[in-house]
Order: structure tokens, then sequence, then C-alpha cells
């Protein structure tokens, strides 16, 4: 396994005016950083190390700063950002420790609505965002655009369509899906808020204080309603999480079927990080949507 180098330790100690750790624990979880528990004399630390040459960290990083701007920290959560820095090869991300429980999602809910109507009282007018970032390993296209369907076309799907080997889809049918996306998303008026951008359960938790906590995001600013659709993607989320942040920003018109167009982006992005296993649910949406 990698682990933190003498060099780093130093690096780490120096930035936060601390000793050695007391205990370093190996954190299991993710499979694109190297993520470690630190243990010192009053408090412990989170850290992820990335080897890769992308600056998967900086991103990161940015994206915290960003959505912590908008969180209301009484029901939802956004870990602390210590430091960040480079050294030799790595980057180096260090955050709070937030010790998760089993509670109800309801604050979870809550805050993210929260989250994308505070955002959303800024008045954008542009979706995107101000760099190129990640989503997974592959590339989040940066920028901006003020049509909502051009943006999720060509700065979501395409960049996807692109990487995948030649001939996956046929290109008629490429063609049609692109009009029709074009054209369902022509017909709504998206709310744009800042958004999570990769919200499934293993980028969630909730803290001893039953309040929600969100990590790992690919932030952008976009129709709200992606974060929504995404947790539908592969489930774990309760009936109450649903239910308090409707509450807050009531369902629109339409979304049962935005829920296809949106994640198709995460089905295709899972298609090009793992392979064939996904073709089978990526032809399944294209269909569904080409039937709407």
């Amino acid at each position: 396994m990698t682990k933190l180098t003498e060099l780093e330790l130093s690096e780490i100690c120096k930035q936060l005016g601390e000793l050695y750790p007391k205990n370093i624990s190996r954190v299991y979880g993710g499979n694109i950083h190297n993520s470690f528990k630190l243990d010192f004399q009053n408090y412990s630390i989170f850290l992820k190390k990335n080897i890769r040459k992308e600056k998967f960290l900086k991103f990161e990083y940015l994206c915290l700063k960003n959505i912590e701007e908008y969180s209301n920290k009484n029901d939802l959560i956004i870990p602390k950002i210590n430091t960040y820095f480079a050294i030799e090869k790595a980057e180096i991300l260090l955050m709070e420790w937030i010790e998760m429980s089993n509670g109800s999602q309801s604050k979870l809910g809550k805050g993210l609505a929260e989250m994308h109507l505070k955002s959303n009282e800024l008045n954008p007018a542009e979706f995107g965002y101000q760099e190129d970032g990640f989503i997974g390993l592959n590339k989040q296209i940066g920028g901006w655009k003020t049509n909502w369907a051009d943006f999720f076309i060509n700065c979501r799907i395409e960049p996807q369509l692109k990487m995948l080997k030649q001939n996956t889809f046929n290109s008629d049918v490429i063609k049609n899906l692109i009009t029709k996306i074009q054209k369902e998303l022509n017909q709504h008026n998206p709310k744009i808020a800042l958004v999570h951008g990769d919200l499934w359960s293993g980028n969630i938790g909730i803290n001893k204080f039953n309040k929600g906590v969100i990590f790992d995001p690919a932030s952008w600013w976009a129709d709200y309603e992606v974060d929504i659709a995404m947790t539908l993607l592969f489930g774990g989320f309760k009936q109450e999480f649903y239910q308090e942040y409707y509450k807050v920003l009531p369902k629109q018109s339409g979304f049962d079927k935005r829920v296809t167009i949106y994640n198709l982006y995460h089905v295709l992005n899972h298609l090009n990080m793992f392979g064939d296993g996904y073709l089978g649910q990526a032809n399944e949406y294209i269909k569904n949507i080409l039937n709407m």
C-alpha cells in the first residue's frame, strides 16, 4: 500500500504546528486516493493523498470551500479543511475527522435543499464552473453557458461519448439522443444552484448529532435537480431525506423524466471508467430517453 513518507509527515506536522502523530491508520473506501486517519494529542485529522499526475485534490479543495459557503451548519456539515499542499509527486489534503453514525437523514435532506436554495438566491445567470475538474477519474469540463441544454450536452454528455470506444453506440442513435435531450431540457426552466455533483451514498454521512455530512464533491453550477437525480441512481437515501428536501424545494413537474437524462451522464462516466459492465445500463437509459 502507499504510505506517507517521512518528508510528507514532516511537512504535515509543520503545517499543523504539531509533533509527530500518536497513531496513523489507513482508511479504506475510495479507489482513487489513499486515505489515512492521523491522531494527534487533542484531535484527529483525515488525510487524502493523491499520487496521480492530475490535481484531483486541488479540485476537491476548491469544491469543498465553495459548498461550505452555502451550507447551513445547523443541518449540513462540510468537513473543515486544515490545509492543502503539493510535495514532490504527491498532493495532500488535510481536513477534520468526523465520526459518523447511523442516524436519521432528515437534516441531510433539509441541509442539501438549503444549500441549493441559498446558492440560487445569488441569481446566478450561467451554468458551469470556473475551471475544469473531475468526475471520478475523468475530466469534468469547466466554462460557462447561459443555456442549460447546451451546457449539459456540450460539456457533460458529449465529452463522455467521445471517450468511449468507437462504434460503442450507433451514430444515428446518438444523433437522435442529442436531439431528444435538447428538446426535453429546452422545455424545462431550471433553477441554477451550486451542486455537490457526485451525490451517491458513499459521499454522505450522518454525524453523532444527526446532522448531514457531505464530502468528495465534484461541484458545478447546474440545475439543482442533478443532485437529487443522482441520489436515485444507486440508492442508499431514505424516505425522510426526500421528505425534508421537498419541504424546502418542492418537486418540479417533469422531474421523473429528467432523472434519466441527468443520470445518463454518470452511467456513461462509469462505462468509461469501469468498462462494458455498464453498457447494458447505458443502452437502457438511451432507449428510455428516446422513448420519452
